[in-house]
């Protein structure tokens, strides 16, 4: 058996690829790892609330069952011993689940995720659940009963994290474990990744596996990771990714071998960029930090196109919220019509749904198939779109206005027209807060953007940067 020599490596890995090298190198022990991560979440997360639970002592001693594997040569996958945090909206047999509630009490699982067993199966280990908007329904990250996670990006101030992943946006960004399992609806891994300088990827509807999801609205619900780096967010699709008879969605879903494809160029990719009357109600430094973003795009080599889409995104964003409602009501509604405490702005947005008929509610469905059919032909002459992910970074929870959609606008498009998306850090606002761009393409094209985005975080490197206050923290508490 090859002995593993003890950690040489005082502060966390910036990523999770760097981890992975560092394991198998021996720099570094899955133990020790696990053990950082714990340190930072008992030095921030009473404040930074990204967790709904911690598994310590089952993820230090998976990490010690892990580093014996290792030290024997052995490796289950490409993220042996590297410890990851799962959104409370999957099952994990044995855990409790709230899905962001509490207005009942948690019940214990009996079931574990598809994606989660996966993600274990490649040596992932769950170092904990984290918070959610109350059953997903929420873009700002809020939750009123359950609290708010804080964007560790200002320790002064609280402000929004995003939704709906908005704990695990926050465990990621503030070092508390090295990526993070989410689900996009609306936007709800790409808006809290961007708000808190990660890269978030929504996956093609039924690529990975939704069983033991707690279901929203069905047709619009992906499972996606949120990482630091977009060769993290490959390495994790490439885990999840394939057919699963527990979800008939994804049984035409192929394995993915993404990650090998990042180097491969994007000269000559044609890149449709956001119409200039769609630039209404954002930020001037997100504009600014989106331009520039533009430009870098360029001088990799690809080819910027003015194609706008056949229909506003705010007509998009309506349809896809009308979806949402309908079947949202069809899931939640008779437990949102019991006289519980839930938080008041999520109830309001699922009881709308109870007005949408079943012939409404077709229509939907048929509009929607046509708006699909109209994007795919403006798209035959692009490859795919870069927009900014969020129109805004993040403000102060205590100025948030539960019907303003601010956050929603500029992703909802992609759920509604079944597209692949990621959104990668692209700048810091004049305030030092993240600001994001996302780059779009057709379904099935994760290959493709994720091409693009690692291209775009080699030449920029603003993925490195974090938040100020916990990355010196972070290697005290590891010393």
């Amino acid at each position: 058996m090859k002995r593993r020599r003890k950690s040489d490596m005082t502060q966390p890995p910036g990523s999770l690829t760097e981890a992975a090298k560092a394991l198998r190198s021996g720099a570094m022990t899955s133990e020790v790892m696990v053990q950082q991560c714990l340190s930072v979440i008992d030095r921030f997360d009473h404040q930074l609330h990204a967790f709904v639970d911690v598994y310590r002592e089952e993820a230090l001693a998976c990490a010690r069952a892990m580093d014996c594997m290792a030290g024997a040569g052995q490796f289950l996958g490409p993220l042996h011993g590297i410890p990851i945090a799962v959104k409370d909206l999957f099952e994990i047999e044995g855990r409790p689940i709230t899905g962001g509630s509490s207005a009942t009490e948690p019940r214990s699982s009996t079931i574990t995720a598809t994606a989660v067993q996966r993600l274990r199966q490649a040596g992932a280990i769950v170092i904990g659940k984290t918070h959610t908007v109350e059953y997903a329904f929420g873009g700002w990250g809020t939750n009123a009963t359950m609290g708010t996670p804080w964007n560790p990006w200002d320790l002064q101030t609280h402000r929004v994290p995003g939704g709906s992943s908005s704990g695990s946006a926050v465990a990621v960004a503030s070092g508390m474990c090295l990526a993070a399992l989410g689900t996009d609806t609306g936007g709800s891994v790409r808006i809290p990744a961007g708000l808190c300088g990660l890269v978030g990827l929504k996956t093609t509807h039924g690529l990975v596996s939704r069983y033991g999801l707690l279901a929203l609205c069905p047709t619009h619900d992906t499972v996606g990771p949120i990482t630091h780096t977009v060769e993290d967010a490959a390495l994790m699709l490439d885990a999840m990714a394939g057919p699963d008879a527990n979800d008939p969605a994804s049984m035409l879903s192929t394995m993915q071998r993404t990650e090998r494809q990042l180097g491969s160029g994007v000269v000559g990719i044609r890149v449709g960029v956001l119409p200039q009357k769609e630039r209404f109600g954002m930020g001037e430094d997100v504009l600014t930090a989106y331009d520039r973003a533009l430009n870098n795009l360029a001088e990799l080599g690809a080819t910027l196109v003015d194609a706008p889409l056949p229909d506003s995104l705010e007509n998009y964003m309506v349809m896809a919220g009308a979806l949402m409602s309908a079947e949202g009501y069809a899931n939640l509604g008779s437990l949102f019509e019991q006289d519980l405490a839930f938080d008041p702005h999520v109830k309001e947005r699922i009881l709308r749904g109870k007005s949408i008929s079943v012939g409404a509610y077709l229509e939907l469905q048929e509009q929607r198939l046509q708006a699909q059919k109209a994007v795919a032909c403006a798209m035959e002459f692009i490859d795919v779109l870069a927009y900014p992910t969020n129109a805004i970074s993040a403000i102060p929870v205590a100025q948030v206005d539960e019907r303003a959609t601010p956050l929603s606008r500029l992703g909802r498009f992609v759920n509604l027209l079944n597209l692949c998306s990621v959104a990668v850090p692209a700048g810091l606002s004049k305030q030092g807060l993240p600001v994001s761009m996302q780059i779009v393409g057709p379904a099935g094209h994760e290959g493709l953007i994720l091409r693009l985005g690692h291209a775009y975080q080699q030449a920029t490197g603003w993925h490195v940067l974090r938040p100020v206050g916990l990355a010196s923290a972070a290697v005290a508490g590891a010393s």
